[in-house]
């Protein structure tokens, strides 16, 4: 089992002010509640033993004292927990207070970390009662008769896991105390906080978390004080809200009357992963001089496997929004880079004409509909677009008239060669059966559209655009110096997944004539049409029914490529966020066909024209990809095969 999620419960409690006995009832309360559900890290709110909103009650020997005694007996109660629990409470030490988080496991206290940076001014005066605290580690603190580690500069780390804990107004600070922990290591930051509600407070406070989690390649965790917090000048409604390298993968509902949980698995293999790539991090630890202690977490398992029933949604489609808003938006914005990048290269070339093969599929009206818009943004004549359609032996009616109506309806210069003749030609040449409908019959066909199309160019001192996509390079789905090649690969970033939805979107903005046409094409069965239709005139070869359903090939594509996961990690998502619709065994069959594909075909993407790179994920050996043509596959294999077994 591959063990690399951390299981987090954030939980806003109702709070009576200054009742440490109420307060430590609720706390040992939903500690059992989220440790029921599997919890391994459980985030209670800072000051959530006493309340936040004492005030000057906090200046109190009683209240102070009653604070100590509450955390020893949380620490008994949730001795037999295997979890670590985080309070916040209040603590005398030197003479002074701090407004302290409170880590105990297993009926100790393993650490404690005072708040770094105290708020003073516009309604918040916490130095009226707290220190701030920028402390070496190797003081401590008494909590009754325990002598607990003390300071600003833990960190508390078991294997992969490394967690460091900072409080409210810290995460202010232009340079948060948990940017230097997690140049240290840190990849799990757990916050506790006491924000008073405001209007657009919330998703400020968010925007932030999900920045800040993102540069510093981590999960951050918050837990914000809730009902039952004074509301004599502010109001409190809670906040718990666990996001993963600038992506929230929950928050409770808020304004809960009766306090609120949230309960999440950190992916840390990503976090891991995903920093290990970003060599700046690495070189900015080397540049920091602050020193921290690990603090080790023993007698827990925090890991567990993702082969269990995940508290974490995992999007099937991971290169499409799942907002609508968000998806139009990202069409637009990929649109804009695939136009800007071809008018880059015609204005470099002083190329005025552009020749496509145009076949009625996704992909080529595609790119033809990038070279118009990138035609009428330059002022360029839309002639200057020499779109050939080249029917073939496998050419069905439907894609046939879909790329005439197209290129008529956008008045292109259309032109139609069928390769029937030549090809047929060509297999006496080369004394090949036309009855044979083997891999020769196929390619040769997609080769002589080729030579058409790099021929015509030249007559017309034309650009060939490419209309292959970034899930056909992965796959190598592509005929070798076939439709392989290009003089500028328009679609080469974008995946079959987002094709669809682009040419929608160009759809939805489009005439109704024009719709039409492209919703059906939207709606035509992925194939090359390489081999000739069934009896009824319907498309025989379908590309999904051979290689595999694309939106799984997306899918490992993405976690392959963008996290460097293994194929068993791939697995274990893809079998929770494809529940229902695919069986374990054809999962994996269809990521066994990924692996042996994107392997033996490496040699194609090795020597790939220029395209733009449109998103965290490229192929282009030009620095996104680098891969020998010769790698070995075994190690990859060898783990899909011994896929499904218990």
């Amino acid at each position: 089992m591959d063990l690399s999620f951390l299981r987090v419960a954030t939980v806003v409690p109702h709070v009576n002010v200054a009742d440490c006995d109420f307060n430590t009832n609720n706390i040992i309360d939903q500690c059992f509640v989220a440790a029921e559900q599997g919890a391994k890290i459980i985030l209670f709110p800072e000051l959530s033993l006493t309340s936040y909103t004492c005030g000057d009650l906090f200046n109190q020997s009683l209240l102070l004292d009653n604070a100590e005694k509450s955390l020893v007996y949380i620490k008994e109660r949730t001795k037999e927990l295997d979890c670590v629990v985080i309070v916040g409470a209040p603590l005398r030490n030197n003479g002074k207070c701090y407004n302290c988080a409170v880590v105990m496991l297993h009926g100790c206290f393993i650490g404690v970390v005072p708040k770094t940076y105290v708020p003073s001014g516009r309604g918040v005066n916490e130095k009226r009662w707290f220190a701030s605290s920028i402390i070496n580690s190797n003081e401590f603190v008494k909590i009754g008769d325990f002598e607990v580690p003390f300071g600003s500069d833990l960190l508390f780390e078991q294997g992969a896991v490394k967690f460091c804990i900072e409080i409210g107004h810290d995460l202010l600070t232009p340079v948060p105390p948990s940017t230097y922990a997690s140049l240290n290591g840190a990849n799990v930051i757990l916050n506790l906080s006491a924000r008073d509600e405001t209007v657009g407070g919330y998703n400020y406070l968010k925007s932030l978390i999900e920045v800040h989690s993102s540069k510093c390649s981590s999960a951050y965790v918050v837990s914000s004080s809730g009902s039952g917090e004074s509301t004599t000048d502010t109001a409190y409604v809670g906040c718990a809200l666990i996001v993963e390298n600038g992506k929230v993968l929950g928050e409770a509902a808020r304004y809960g009357h009766n306090g609120m949980i949230e309960i999440r698995d950190i992916d840390i293999e990503l976090l891991n992963n995903n920093r290990r790539m970003l060599d700046f991090i690495n070189d900015l630890a080397s540049d920091i001089k602050k020193t921290y202690k690990e603090i080790p977490v023993c007698g827990v398992e925090l890991l567990h496997g993702g082969d269990v029933s995940l508290l974490r949604s995992i999007r099937r489609n991971p290169f499409i929004p799942s907002n609508d808003a968000e998806l139009q938006n990202r069409c637009e914005e990929v649109v804009n880079i695939q136009v800007e990048a071809l008018i880059k290269r015609l204005k470099f070339t002083g190329i005025k004409n552009v020749v496509i093969g145009v076949s009625g599929g996704l992909d080529s009206t595609l790119a033809l509909l990038v070279c118009h818009s990138a035609f009428n943004r330059m002022g360029y004549d839309v002639k200057g677009i020499k779109a050939i359609t080249m029917p073939g032996f496998g050419t069905t009616d439907r894609t046939y008239m879909n790329a005439l109506d197209l290129m008529r309806q956008l008045n292109v210069d259309q032109k139609e060669i069928s390769i029937k003749k030549s090809v047929e030609q060509h297999f006496v040449d080369i004394d090949h059966d036309i009855k044979v409908h083997d891999v020769t019959y196929e390619n040769s066909q997609a080769r002589e559209r080729t030579q058409i199309l790099m021929d015509y160019s030249n007559k017309c001192n034309g650009l060939v655009v490419g209309t292959g996509d970034l899930s056909e390079l992965a796959l190598g789905w592509a005929t070798y110096n076939g439709d392989h090649m290009s003089m500028y690969g328009v679609n080469a970033g974008v995946p079959k997944t987002l094709v669809q939805h682009l040419v929608r979107w160009f759809a939805l903005n489009s005439d109704e004539n024009t719709k039409k046409i492209l919703l059906d094409i939207v709606d035509t069965p992925i194939s090359p049409e390489l081999v000739p239709a069934d009896e009824l005139g319907n498309i025989k070869q379908k590309t999904e029914d051979l290689v595999g359903p694309y939106e799984l090939h997306d899918f490992f594509l993405y976690y392959f490529i963008r996290f460097g996961f293994s194929p068993r990690k791939i697995y274990n998502l893809a079998i929770s966020a494809f529940e229902g619709e695919y069986e374990p065994e054809t999962v994996k069959k269809w990521l066994r066909t990924f692996v042996r594909r994107f392997f033996q075909q490496q040699f194609k993407r090795s020597c790939l024209p220029d395209g733009p790179g449109i998103g965290t994920v490229s192929l282009s050996p030009r620095g996104y990809w680098s891969m020998p043509s010769d790698a070995s596959m075994a190690l990859w294999i060898e783990e899909c095969d011994k896929l499904c077994e218990k």
